[in-house]
């Protein structure tokens, strides 16, 4: 499927649990592509002192070159990070797009993978806040506290048998 048979009635942007996210508004099948990253082209120095001024909406396409997709009408920033994506960013030709990995289901969320190097410097791997991770955490969490309750069962029956 091209970018023009997709057209941007497939995708809305709206509230996600990170803030604004893109959402299909109908059924994406696996391998569409459903948008463009856009934005103009930053030499690296220019980029550096971009993201130093706080710009997050900068897509590395190489050592020399960077999207700077700060701008409102570049719908592809409102997709959003998660460690179990329903999409990828690909480069082809001189632009980089995001494409579905599987089908995604009209109202779902589209995500794709910002890469190890965004997740570590810029969100902190503690700090993702994707379905996947909070999941995790949440499971985590129910883990120690069921380890805890046996732990204090256990202590008080052996304070009861003294």
């Amino acid at each position: 499927m091209s970018l023009s048979t997709l057209g941007t009635k497939s995708f809305r942007v709206g509230r996600s649990r990170t803030g604004l996210g893109l959402f299909a508004t109908r059924e994406i099948k696996k391998g569409a592509r459903i948008t463009r990253y856009r934005g103009p082209l930053l030499d690296h120095d220019t980029a550096v002192r971009v993201e130093s001024r706080g710009n997050r909406y900068l897509f590395e396409i190489s050592d020399d070159w960077t999207i700077d997709g700060k701008a409102r009408s570049n719908v592809a920033r409102y997709a959003n990070h998660s460690c179990n994506p329903n999409a990828e960013a690909y480069y082809y030709g001189r632009g980089v797009y995001i494409r579905a990995l599987r089908r995604i289901k009209p109202g779902e969320e589209i995500t794709y993978h910002y890469g190890m190097d965004y997740l570590r410097n810029v969100i902190g791997i503690a700090n993702c806040r994707c379905g996947r991770c909070v999941r995790r955490k949440a499971r985590m969490r129910r883990e120690r506290a069921a380890k805890l309750k046996r732990a204090t069962a256990r202590a008080a029956k052996r304070r009861r048998r003294s």
